[in-house]
This record gives structure tokens, sequence and C-alpha cells, in this order.
């Protein structure tokens, strides 16, 4: 029994020590292979960019004087997006931003018809927001829904702009398009709306509304950068 004992206790030894080196040339491979993982290169899923405006940084010196809510010149609807921007003249030669404005105003009280519009640009190049860019004008009728509205004063009849309005429309313009991500493109006239002579000088001379959006481009390359990531 005692040699038994002996051979059997010799059999366990031989097997625990088999078994140790077996644990000891595989665990130093199960640990190299899970220091290495990490460094399997992970394929990120590329994001197709869309388009991205250049932004301006330094916004263009402006009054805010918003109106009254109402429901004749400032309703109060939501804009859900803007997607372009209308420029109009207010056919008033000779009238100032101010007065403009208070014309829209006043409509809270004579309620003569349905009337604004987000910004105005005097004279002298002056500019009036009279309307958040959150909320809806009534100046370009089936895109009030979806566009901010710059009215813009003239000396007279042709509706030619003064160099100092031309200069503000220009940089507020290409403020707007950096700040909402607008291709000039997306620049238009009342009149690319309904038909409406607006505004006339842009009208009559389509050879100076290209050159206004080349001068808003090319404000934008000037003075803007590409927006952050």
């Amino acid at each position: 029994m005692k040699r038994v004992a002996i051979i059997c206790l010799g059999v366990f030894l031989i097997v625990f020590g088999i078994t140790r080196v077996l644990k000891k040339d595989e665990s130093p491979g199960e640990v190299k292979a899970q220091k290495e993982a990490p460094s399997v290169p992970q394929k990120k899923a590329k994001k197709e960019k869309g388009f991205q405006q250049k932004v301006i940084a330094q916004e263009p010196e402006y009054q805010v004087d918003l109106l009254t809510p109402n429901p004749y010149s400032r309703p109060q609807t939501a804009l859900e997006e803007v997607k372009g921007i209308v420029v109009h003249y207010t056919a008033n030669p000779g009238t100032t931003a101010a007065q403009n404005r208070s014309y829209f105003e006043s409509l809270k009280d004579t309620q003569k018809t349905k009337a604004s519009s987000h910004f105005v640009i005097g004279l002298e190049g002056e500019i009036v927001q009279c309307i958040p860019s959150s909320e809806m004008s009534y100046a370009s009728n089936d895109r009030n829904v979806d566009t901010l509205s710059i009215e813009c004063c003239h000396k007279d009849e042709t509706g030619q702009f003064t160099q100092e309005t031309y200069d503000s429309l220009v940089e507020l313009t290409a403020w707007l398009c950096g700040k909402f991500n607008l291709p000039v493109d997306d620049v238009i006239r009342h009149y690319d709306v309904t038909g409406k002579e607006c505004p006339i000088y842009y009208v009559k001379n389509e050879d100076a509304w290209t050159r206004f959006k080349k001068d808003v481009q090319e404000y934008l390359d000037t003075y803007g950068t590409e927006p952050e990531e």
C-alpha cells in the first residue's frame, strides 16, 4: 500500500507540473493580446459635410428698436428655419429708417394693412432692427415663413441706394449669411418672390443686382472665417 501511495503521489506531481507549464505558456499570450487590442485602428464613419458658409465675427452696428407685438406688424410667429434673405426698398423716397420703423409701429393702431421688416437701413447707412430674427415679418408674401427681410431707404423714385445704404446692406447681408449658414444665392429680391418691382433699381438693373451679390460674396471671402467644428 505504501508503494502504491508513493506511485500515486508521483503521478499527481507530474500532472501538476505539466499543468503549470501549459498555463505559463498560455498566459503571456493572453496578456499580450489584451495589450495589443486597443492599438487596432478603429474605423470611424465619416460624416459628409454639407455647405458651410464663412462667418463674420464682427456684427454690424445696428439699433434694436423692436415693434410692439401686434397682429398687423409683429405677430410673434416663430421662424422655424431661415432659408433666405429678401431685399426690399421702402418706396417712400427721402424717408429715414426711423420713419419707416414708425410706420410699421403705427399699424397696430391704424390696422390699415399688415407690413413690417426685420431690418430697415437708412439713407446714412444706419440700421434699425424692428423684429427679432427668430420671428416672422410681414414683408415677403409666401416667403415670410422662412426668410429675413431688409428694407432699404432711397432718395428718389429711381430707388437707387446711397453709398452708405449700399455699404450697410452688403455688410448686414454678409453677416446674416454667415450667422444662418446661407449661400449668397439665397439672397433674393422681393421681385423674385412675387414679380413686384421691388427693389425697383435692382429689378430694372440686373447687372447692379449681380454686382451686389458679388460684393456680398467678396465681403464674406475677405472678412469671414471658417466656422468652428
